[in-house]
């Protein structure tokens, strides 16, 4: 007599992983915008990498950072229509304090060394 035949065993599903690094709206570099989530303070924060532009929202147990990255497309697209709908252009607010306020403490910085084109 002969054995029976063994079945192949089930092969495991993959989990596919979401990203953690996004394109940034405002400058459109490709992986700059990193998101961070506080779970004990209940809080997602999203924070770009070559502008700086910042954005924070309240998050629950089973957000991920993809989450948050389409809450900031929908508040961004919130204060796009606002302005539309009263003609006027909202302020950037980046985190960033004015020039004004707190005097030039930046460093210059020269604007070759800035250029996002590539040199052929």
């Amino acid at each position: 007599m002969g054995k029976r035949k063994s079945s192949a065993k089930p092969q495991k599903k993959i989990k596919q992983k979401l990203d953690i690094t996004f394109s940034c709206l405002f400058c459109n570099h490709e992986k700059s915008v990193i998101c961070t989530l506080d779970k004990k303070n209940s809080l997602g924060e999203l924070h770009c990498k070559i502008c700086g532009q910042s954005f924070q929202t309240a998050i629950h147990s089973l957000s991920q950072p993809v989450d948050v990255y389409s809450d900031w497309i929908d508040a961004c697209e919130d204060l796009a229509e606002e302005a539309e709908a009263t003609g006027t252009v909202p302020e950037e607010d980046n985190g960033e304090y004015s020039d004004e306020e707190y005097g030039d403490s930046r460093k210059s910085r020269d604007p070759a060394l800035e250029s996002d084109e590539d040199d052929y």
